[in-house]
């Protein structure tokens, strides 16, 4: 691996564990017991380092999103399979990483909006019209008024004031906002196969 690949995921693994904020570029030095002259040669700074990261990060989760999806033999499936994977990359999110992007790192901040508002949107819409066209999805649905609040629940998941880390994690959060949703836009037939993918037993 290339000194400038293993930079950026040290970086990316401090970044996730501590916030992006609280990490210098002298902890990313040390974490790599790499001399300060050494990174300032691959990265000028850590905005650099956060716009590389997240380039990164977005290719490899628009990649790993498609094959998700791909693997889903419907609409509910594919909804509880990406909710999952959501969940395994949730968990290892600082609850200050949007907070800290959008305020000390806008240019990476605007390509995570940009990644947000056309590939997630874009798969979110998929999603819905594949549920309805499988009658597990009411045919009545507002699928673009839909698709943008199921969008904005990622951020607000993150959203200290609302949910103060001290006493709600993201993926507690996000867990909730995607049954609720889920529930929400189901049929009755939809209904019936989210309880055999829970493995719930409900009364008609």
């Amino acid at each position: 691996m290339e000194i400038k690949d293993r930079i950026l995921n040290h970086a990316q693994k401090l970044f996730l564990r501590n916030g992006i904020k609280s990490v210098s570029m002298d902890d990313i030095a040390a974490d790599m017991a790499m001399s300060k002259k050494t990174l300032y040669k691959w990265f000028e700074n850590k905005d650099q380092i956060v716009m590389a990261g997240i380039t990164n990060h977005l290719n490899g989760v628009q990649g790993e999103c498609a094959g998700v999806a791909s693997k889903a033999t419907n609409a509910i499936e594919e909804m509880l399979m990406l909710a999952k994977w959501a969940d395994e990359q949730f968990a290892d999110i600082h609850p200050s990483i949007f907070n800290d992007m959008k305020k000390y790192h806008p240019a990476a901040w605007e390509l995570f909006r940009a990644h947000k508002n056309t590939f997630i949107l874009a798969q979110i819409i998929q999603n819905l019209r594949r549920g309805m066209a499988e009658g597990l999805f009411r045919p009545d649905l507002d699928v673009e008024v839909l698709a943008r609040l199921n969008l904005a629940q990622i951020e607000l998941a993150f959203d200290s004031e609302l949910y103060p880390s001290s006493q709600f994690s993201p993926v507690r959060v996000n867990r909730v906002f995607d049954e609720h949703f889920l529930l929400g836009v189901a049929t009755l037939k939809g209904h019936k196969l989210i309880n055999e993918y829970r493995h719930i037993t409900e009364a008609e």
